[in-house]
């Protein structure tokens, strides 16, 4: 979808569909108003009768029969206007979206707030259609957000540009999550890495099981070695070498079917999606650079398939990390948190102004957030509130959960530092006390098993991989670069 800013009076725009707002309970304004007027009052009329009330999500088409260049109008209900904010105007161009999809627009002049328009437009319009043997969306190809303010252009196209570059990035961690395990394998993510490093410029490196052997990860190699896609673990660089970066960490385990501790045949369903935590970081690291953010940011990796086979890690192993730390395993199918556990470590070579974790660790986490929210955990105050400010812009809400020391009890070992599972009490913070051994620096962990995988068709995200933390983690960085 091509995206472009004009100057201008919506009502005289040439388009195959106008997209007006009305918000609930008031009078039809600005370029509702001005799209009313032209069309004799149609809007007010519907209102009038009760048939537009600008409810959140509600859609009315009118048609204009040559009273203005384009032939149809759709008003979108906005809401409340008191409550209206970004996240409410992604919402409305998701809806708008889909319901110029179904008309088969090709152009689509919209006023609102540029990035959210933009960015809600493209996301609302993906499809993962790489499998099919026949296309069957209607994309639309043209998009146009008109300004009347003349003075405003400049934010608006700048608010353009950094949505696409939010959505375009999303869209990389969707279509990696979207992707069969046997597709997206820990070389696969390997791939994509250096693949956007050369198009942003930006540094890769990428230890193969070898690399990870003499590096010292013996929980990331442990993870991998029951699998014939070997382990993988990939370092983005983006910015100048100097200064403490903002490092980002994501588990990608390509596939997770529990290992030696096998999932049942429900629980294994979907578990490709297990290395969303790594295509958050892949589509931020792309997004950081592709804004043209002026400060360092590291994105590390740790990629492995979990597979059961004879030479795969055991219940009862004993795992020594890349710190020195180890741990005792009770449950191969608790691996997510032992590939951190080494990545995590390896951050404080960077000497880290801070690092932020995402995995989908924990079903602990969906229990007690559903789908609604991810999971924070940090032992930084400052970062955690940064982090919750970050989820409220861009509509990836974050919830605080707790990391008293009597969750870190719960993992206590006999034999190890540690075990790597503290029972189903308390799961998600115990999984998260145990990430905190790791990191002696500000750190967050982010649990997204709620919200990684959407399964039913919300407005700007349809069903599949939601990309989740892209954009979160992009808006964490601008607001760390103007600190």
């Amino acid at each position: 979808m091509n995206i472009t800013v004009r100057q201008g009076e919506i009502q005289k725009q040439a388009a195959d569909v106008l997209v007006v707002n009305l918000f609930s309970g008031v009078r039809p304004g600005g370029a509702s108003g001005a799209v009313d007027k032209a069309l004799g009052g149609q809007l007010s009329a519907a209102v009038d009768l009760g048939d537009c009330k600008g409810e959140a999500g509600e859609t009315l088409l009118l048609y204009t029969l040559g009273q203005i260049p384009a032939p149809r109008v759709l008003v979108v209900g906005l809401g409340d206007q008191q409550r209206f904010d970004l996240e409410s105007a992604r919402r409305a161009a998701g809806h708008a979206i889909a319901a110029l999809s179904r008309l088969g627009a090709g152009q689509l002049p919209v006023e609102s707030a540029a990035q959210a328009v933009a960015e809600a437009s493209l996301l609302a319009a993906y499809r993962f259609d790489t499998y099919r043997s026949n296309d069957r969306s209607h994309p639309l190809k043209k998009l146009t957000v008109v300004e009347f303010d003349q003075t405003k252009l400049k934010q608006a196209r700048r608010g353009v540009r950094r949505g696409i570059a939010l959505a375009e990035a999303t869209y990389l961690a969707r279509d990696l999550v979207n992707h069969p395990g046997g597709q997206a394998t820990p070389a696969y993510l390997a791939r994509t890495a250096r693949r956007i490093a050369k198009a942003q410029g930006m540094r890769c490196q990428v230890l193969d099981e070898k690399g990870i052997k003499k590096l010292g990860m013996g929980a990331l190699l442990a993870v991998g070695q029951g699998s014939a896609n070997k382990p993988r673990f990939i370092a983005l660089e983006h910015g100048p070498l100097k200064g403490a970066p903002l490092v980002f960490v994501g588990k990608g385990i390509t596939f997770d079917s529990g290992g030696l501790s096998l999932k049942s045949v429900e629980g294994i369903r979907t578990m490709k999606t297990d290395m969303s935590g790594a295509a958050a970081v892949l589509g931020a690291m792309q997004a950081v650079a592709a804004i043209g953010l002026k400060r360092r940011v590291v994105g590390l990796i740790a990629a492995a398939e979990n597979m059961p086979s004879s030479t795969a890690f055991r219940p009862d192993d004993v795992l020594r990390t890349l710190s020195g730390k180890t741990i005792e395993i009770l449950s191969t199918d608790a691996e997510g948190r032992l590939v951190l556990a080494d990545a995590i470590a390896y951050a404080a070579r960077y000497k880290p102004a801070a690092v932020v974790d995402l995995a989908t660790l924990t079903g602990a986490c969906v229990t007690a957030l559903g789908h609604h929210a991810s999971g924070l955990f940090a032992n930084d105050d400052d970062l955690a509130g940064q982090l919750l400010s970050a989820g409220e812009q861009t509509g990836e809400r974050l919830w605080r959960l707790p990391l008293w020391s009597e969750y870190r009890e719960q993992i206590n070992s006999d034999i190890a530092d540690m075990k790597n599972s503290g029972g189903r009490p308390g799961g998600a913070s115990t999984a998260a006390a145990l990430l905190a051994e790791f990191a002696d620096y500000p750190w967050a962990h982010l649990d997204i098993a709620g919200t990684a995988w959407n399964s039913a068709t919300k407005p700007y995200i349809p069903r599949g991989g939601v990309g989740i933390g892209v954009r979160l983690l992009t808006q964490l960085a601008l607001d760390w670069s103007r600190s």
